[in-house]
């Protein structure tokens, strides 16, 4: 059945390889500040989701599928962190998430059963130097997640991937070299980075029927990393 799936800040990186891999049976929406690289059977809407409200934009009335794609990486010792810092990426992974499922509410009402998937990182799970902010703010979305989960159920279906290092432009300056890949790809037990096409096979599964009877859950796409010590 094809349902109708809203991509927020889906222009590229993981949200441009969901919109590839799901735009043949489904209707796709993006919503962000770019254009680029969109193809011309996906609608976009021009949309920021630091200044812009949801509700201004011209979507269609029923939302089956909602993707929340903006994120920060924001990796420094916290002596070097101010508060600031803090509420900045606060504001673009989980304020902003909040406004946007508020505002979307209605849409995701009249689905049969609307799935919304969120991302988290590998650094709630796993203690990390560095990613007090990061961590601070995609626990947030964990927390929330579950809580909205319990509360719509069975209307909506709820879920959060929690990747580890994926080779997107967010992540550039840290895999911007064969070496620095190579020793990412070191740090996990299957040995390689992530790319976008292993999240967004995540990210397609929850949004399709197949995952009907999933919600509430954490899903760990990060080559074994949060689980497995095989060093």
């Amino acid at each position: 059945m094809q349902k109708t799936i809203l991509l927020i800040g889906g222009s590229y990186g993981i949200g441009a390889s969901i919109a590839e891999k799901l735009k043949d049976s489904h209707q796709i929406i993006i919503a962000s500040r770019s254009n680029d690289n969109i193809p011309k059977d996906i609608i976009h809407l021009t949309f920021d989701v630091l200044k812009d409200d949801i509700t201004s934009l011209d979507l269609p009335k029923k939302i089956d599928g909602l993707v929340y794609c903006p994120g920060s990486i924001n990796l420094k010792p916290f002596k070097m962190m101010r508060p600031d810092n803090f509420n900045e990426d606060m504001e673009l992974n989980f304020n902003s998430l909040i406004r946007v499922v508020h505002g979307l509410l209605p849409k995701l009402k009249n689905s049969e059963q609307a799935s919304l998937v969120f991302f988290s990182t590998v650094a709630v799970k796993v203690g990390m130097p560095f990613h007090t902010s990061v961590a601070a703010s995609k626990g947030a979305i964990e927390g929330f997640a579950k809580a909205l989960a319990a509360e719509y159920a069975p209307k909506f279906r709820v879920n959060v991937i929690a990747p580890s290092l994926t080779d997107t432009p967010l992540a550039s300056r840290l895999l911007n070299s064969d070496s620095k890949k190579e020793i990412m790809a070191k740090r996990h037990p299957l040995k390689k980075v992530g790319s976008t096409e292993d999240i967004a096979a995540m990210a397609a599964f929850l949004l399709n029927d197949e995952s009907q009877w999933i919600t509430g859950q954490i899903f760990g796409v990060d080559g074994g990393l949060s689980t497995l010590n095989i060093n």
